[in-house]
């Protein structure tokens, strides 16, 4: 019986280890990067966060039953990378905002999905459409932050985008995770 119990634990381990949740207190590390893969691949980059969200939910057959959406903000240990020799303080507060970015259209997607899907009809008929739109406006914003920022070297925009973030969690504080 231990036997079982310990392969569970090293199972789940290993399926659910590899991430990390948003938490107000839970800055990230360069510890927490651990792909050796550039995934973004250019001289210039010092390091990529590989972060969104993953979402559950529990609906019924029933049209008019009530629905439980779960979205939650993840980083993705294995999926991120660093250069060890070029990494800094700086750098990493850059890949943090890009964490803390996904919170925030995270709490925007939970806003969305408060205000207009309360039953299992309401799943199927506005879930994917809200879910795509909030993710595209993501996108585009974790583009124009490294796009603006150049990577998080232009400081003067990093700034406004730390304050801009930063008022943005405050924002929707409503809506994050308990």
């Amino acid at each position: 019986m231990k036997w079982i119990f310990a392969v569970c634990f090293l199972i789940t381990n290993m399926l659910f280890g590899q991430k990390i949740y948003w938490n107000e207190g839970r800055k990230l590390t360069w510890n927490d990067f651990k792909s050796n893969i550039n995934r973004k691949g250019g001289d210039n980059v010092v390091a990529y966060t590989n972060c969104g969200w993953i979402y559950s939910y529990e609906k019924s057959s029933d049209p008019k039953a009530p629905v439980k959406i779960k979205v939650e903000t993840v980083f993705n240990i294995d999926k991120s990378w660093k250069d060890v020799k070029r990494i800094n303080d700086y750098v990493l507060l850059h890949e943090q905002k890009h964490f803390d970015v996904a919170e925030v259209f995270a709490r925007k997607l939970r806003k969305e999905i408060s205000e207009k899907i309360r039953t299992s009809s309401d799943f199927d008929k506005y879930f994917k459409g809200i879910y795509n739109r909030i993710l595209k406006e993501y996108q585009d914003f974790q583009r124009a932050y490294d796009g603006e920022t150049k990577n998080g070297m232009v400081e003067e925009k990093q700034s406004e985008y730390n304050r801009i973030i930063a008022e943005e969690l405050e924002n929707y504080k409503s809506y994050k995770t308990p």
